[in-house]
């Protein structure tokens, strides 16, 4: 039998099926090789016997995994923010965005409590970047259709900064989870962190949908070599222009003759989008390749 785990809790799986949802354990062949089952996998299942139940006997190929949230087979990832309490942060979302497109997710841009405020220019910058950003309030309801829409058919987590209406969102998509939501702490200035694990919930329109928990709920391994190799590229408003670089290994942060940062200069790129591919690059740089196949 196949189907997909849409929940995991200590050492039991949740796998929904033609039949409905099947707690599993993992087969030991799994953990002998040190294989564990993600929330998301697509999975091949059996009875084992009386006393075992069912056993998580395969895992089937991924699309993608992260390891925070431990969630597989993402294709969207809503980037949330919100107008205030937390307000937006350039650096966050646009180091979630790399995280992103370093994983093969299609990033979408979602800027909450627009009721608060005006979020146009911020919408401009990361459409101008090709981004797709919808505006809507979870307070009053604006834009909720559209959010709906682009979760149709697809394996999708919610992401950003606590306390910018990630459950609240949900709510409102899936009225019957009643999620809890955090309340903002004036003194943090950001919510209280409210969901404990990574779960699926089946929307009406089809597809899945998961709450994650708290900020840092969209994590790479920094020491991830091929992320380093790969950042100017996830930044897809600068591939353009790479081809026009004068010097082979131009590190796009300033260098003479670089035609990322003359792109930045004359307005084609936003200042915020280089800044955030900056302060990326410098927290990567010092990472050599001899020091991941050492560990």
């Amino acid at each position: 039998m196949q189907g997909i785990i849409v929940k995991a809790l200590s050492s039991f799986y949740y796998v929904e099926n033609e039949n409905g949802i099947t707690e599993c354990r993992a087969r030991g062949a799994l953990k002998n090789k040190g294989i564990s089952p993600l929330v998301g996998d697509f999975v091949e299942f059996s009875a084992a016997d009386k006393k075992q139940g069912y056993v998580v006997e395969k895992i089937l190929p991924r699309k993608n995994c992260l390891s925070r949230p431990p969630i597989a087979n993402i294709d969207k990832a809503f980037i949330v923010s919100s107008y205030t309490t937390p307000a937006p942060n350039f650096l966050i979302i646009d180091t979630l965005i790399a995280i992103c497109e370093y994983k093969n997710i299609l990033p979408i841009l979602v800027f909450n409590k627009s009721d608060l405020g005006d979020f146009t220019e911020w919408c401009k910058c990361y459409t101008d970047a090709g981004y797709k950003a919808i505006i809507t309030s979870a307070e009053v309801g604006a834009g909720i259709d559209k959010l709906e829409g682009e979760f149709k058919g697809s394996v999708s987590v919610l992401t950003g900064n606590s306390g910018v209406g990630k459950s609240s969102l949900l709510n409102l998509l899936l009225p019957e989870l009643n999620l809890k939501t955090g309340e903002i702490s004036e003194k943090l200035g950001r919510g209280r962190h409210t969901t404990r694990h990574t779960q699926l919930y089946k929307l009406s329109v089809g597809g899945y949908v998961a709450d994650t928990p708290g900020f840092s709920s969209l994590e790479i391994d920094k020491t991830d070599y091929d992320f380093k190799e790969n950042l100017v590229y996830c930044f897809k408003e600068f591939e353009q222009y790479l081809p026009d670089c004068k010097f082979t290994g131009c590190s796009h942060t300033g260098e003479k003759g670089c035609a990322v940062c003359k792109a930045v200069n004359e307005g084609k790129i936003a200042k915020s989008r280089f800044e955030s591919y900056i302060s990326l690059y410098n927290e990567l740089k010092d990472l050599k390749k001899w020091q991941i196949d050492k560990k």
